[in-house]
């Protein structure tokens, strides 16, 4: 208590001296929702982002499909990092972004995987001998690259063959489960999921087969007046951040 006191009685122009030496600059954190496929990345570009600006970032993981639901029933995301472009251009529809903030942070690759090695042969005619019980794949209903998968099969006449063998995750983190740990014996999953794995074995579908897994980020309205949502759009767009997204086997534009 003496301490306060002894501050009380500073004359106000050296008491604000003080504080203007001792107060360290303002780090603000930024709420941002992420594709469930982006999970790794996202992770390492957020401790960059920190790194660099001081300010945190707090990520919440899951499929676009279900982010975009929570959007419209007032989730308080400041970013959204999605899998699709389609629902950050319909943010901008139904107004919850800022204008002119939305662009494409990675373009994903959709890869067949099994957890056993040879398995997966490099093209991918494993798929048409089809001597596994499940194919997994996320529920494209909400995952842009179980889409993708869909269309895969569909370019490769094998759609309506494999269908009773599909079974689908409730995002791109699950299907990857269903595979690793044998429930699925081979499925679709993210190229960044299995780039730094070791064992298994893998087919990168050609980009020719489905439609471009375009990845859009947007600032929502609720980030507009947050200096760190600012500053993290920003990153995103640096080469640091670049460099991270194609260490994960995605293509930057």
């Amino acid at each position: 208590m003496k301490s306060v006191g002894l501050l009380a009685r500073l004359s106000g122009p050296i008491a604000v001296v003080c504080a203007l030496n001792v107060a360290p600059a303002a780090a603000a954190t930024v709420q941002i929702a992420v594709a469930s496929n982006f999970l790794e990345p996202a992770r390492e570009i957020a401790a960059a982002f920190t790194a660099q600006t001081g300010h945190d970032a707090n990520l919440s993981f899951a499929p676009s499909g279900q982010v975009y639901v929570q959007l419209t029933h007032g989730a308080p995301f400041e970013i959204f990092l999605s899998a699709d472009k389609e629902r950050p251009q319909q943010a901008e529809k139904d107004g919850f972004s800022v204008n002119g903030t939305r662009f494409t942070y990675a373009v994903g690759r959709l890869v067949l995987y099994s957890a056993m090695p040879g398995y997966v042969d490099a093209n991918g005619k494993v798929l048409a001998r089809g001597d596994y019980q499940h194919l997994a794949m996320a529920d494209p209903t909400v995952a842009p690259y179980g889409l993708a998968a869909i269309e895969t099969l569909g370019k490769l006449g094998l759609y309506d063959r494999l269908k009773p063998k599909i079974v689908k995750g409730s995002s791109i983190a699950q299907t990857f489960q269903f595979v690793q740990t044998g429930a699925a014996q081979v499925g679709f999953i993210a190229l960044s999921q299995v780039i730094n794995r070791q064992g298994g074995s893998c087919w990168i579908v050609p980009a020719k087969l489905h439609s471009p897994i375009d990845q859009q980020a947007v600032l929502l309205k609720t980030g507009a007046n947050n200096p760190a949502a600012k500053a993290f759009m920003t990153f995103l767009k640096s080469p640091a951040a670049r460099a991270i997204v194609r260490r994960y086997g995605y293509e930057t534009p």
